[in-house]
């Protein structure tokens, strides 16, 4: 079962409390209607208690223990776990009428990221699947998910159960994140410390970044992209006190990674807490623009762009010089010039920074 479980203890078979009864009165020499005498119950009860087919309930348990000598708590523990050996039965059940729906999930790439176990069993995987996402069953799956992560308004190109996948999975990140409550005027505040981290490389950056949000009430995780999203990063609030920005490292550079968080970022000071963002390649709308322009303008004052851009020296020199004034990346103005038509797509890459999973995933 799911890694998070310790210990976990599912039999195959659980015997029903009734055959320890019927041991116990062999062993004592007693009879079941001397039973039903002693407990002030009825024959036919103790007989359906002993096949199986009659609970013993809380004030059975306790008759027994006064007449046998047996604690009243080991017969409701054999009860507990005989019925929930049998509620299981009955799930698994239902769960192989359900098997195809596995199709809808990346099983194969959740297993290579270890984000869950393997099964040979599909009945075992499909409970694996709906433990890690957090569902009793995949009729929950649409009710549950869906209503959570997407807006009606939005259509996505990724595959919906693989970007329910990789949105989960953020969550389950953040768990794992202490955050003081959310404050709006810290996390502005930090937002400008942390654009001065854009310089450093990941092992630095990344623990800073991480610790300035969770300071402001906002939690960040990276989590690889999974094949069928083109997702370059999401926010949500978890609580009106906590916010997720989870980043995928899509493109793998410098310029992208950080435009992305300050597009988040933008979406968390600018809009409601009740709405989900979900970036795609083209992702499009007034709140995109609206957290596009938040993004263009903290990590670089537009007036300053405007002048650079207007100037004829735009060589990796040039932009080397203008990003050490502005105390920025380099690789970010080169990506800011790409993307406003003043610098071909092609050029001045190499003073983007490349940023690799294998650096980031322990950090």
């Amino acid at each position: 079962m799911h890694k998070n479980f310790i210990n976990e203890y599912n039999p195959d078979f659980v015997s029903p409390p009734g055959d320890t009864l019927a041991e116990l009165l062999k062993e004592r020499g007693m009879t079941q209607a001397e039973l039903a005498q002693r407990t002030g119950k009825k024959t036919k009860t103790i007989n359906q208690i002993i096949k199986g087919i009659a609970p013993i309930t809380p004030r059975t348990s306790i008759q027994l223990e006064r007449v046998l000598w047996v604690p009243a708590g080991f017969w409701d523990e054999r009860e507990r776990k005989y019925q929930e050996f049998l509620a299981r039965n009955e799930e698994k059940e239902e769960l192989k009428k359900q098997l195809l729906w596995l199709n809808n999930i990346p099983v194969k790439e959740m297993i290579k990221l270890n984000w869950i176990e393997k099964y040979s069993d599909k009945v075992l995987q499909l409970q694996e699947i709906l433990s890690f996402l957090g569902i009793a069953s995949p009729d929950q799956y649409e009710a549950v998910l869906s209503c959570a992560y997407y807006r009606k308004s939005q259509v996505f190109k990724s595959d919906p159960g693989t970007l329910s996948v990789w949105l989960r999975k953020g969550e389950i990140e953040a768990r794992n994140i202490q955050t003081e409550s959310y404050s709006l005027s810290s996390f502005r505040t930090n937002l400008k410390k942390i654009r001065n981290l854009t310089r450093e490389a990941p092992d630095v950056f990344i623990p800073e970044l991480r610790e300035l949000c969770s300071s402001s009430g906002v939690a960040v995780v990276f989590v690889p992209e999974l094949p069928g999203t083109r997702i370059c990063g999401a926010v949500r609030w978890l609580s009106p006190e906590k916010a997720l920005i989870q980043l995928s490292l899509r493109y793998k550079r410098d310029d992208h990674l950080w435009f992305s968080f300050f597009h988040e970022a933008g979406h968390i000071i600018l809009h409601g807490k009740k709405d989900v963002f979900i970036e795609e390649e083209k992702t499009e709308g007034i709140k995109e623009d609206e957290a596009n322009s938040f993004a263009s303008n903290f990590l670089i004052p537009s007036v300053m762009l405007e002048s650079f851009m207007n100037t004829d020296k735009k060589g990796a020199r040039d932009i080397e010089i203008f990003a050490e004034k502005v105390g920025i990346a380099p690789g970010i103005v080169v990506g800011q010039l790409q993307h406003k038509g003043y610098l071909q797509m092609n050029w001045c890459n190499n003073l983007k920074r490349h940023i690799d999973w294998d650096e980031i995933k322990n950090l």
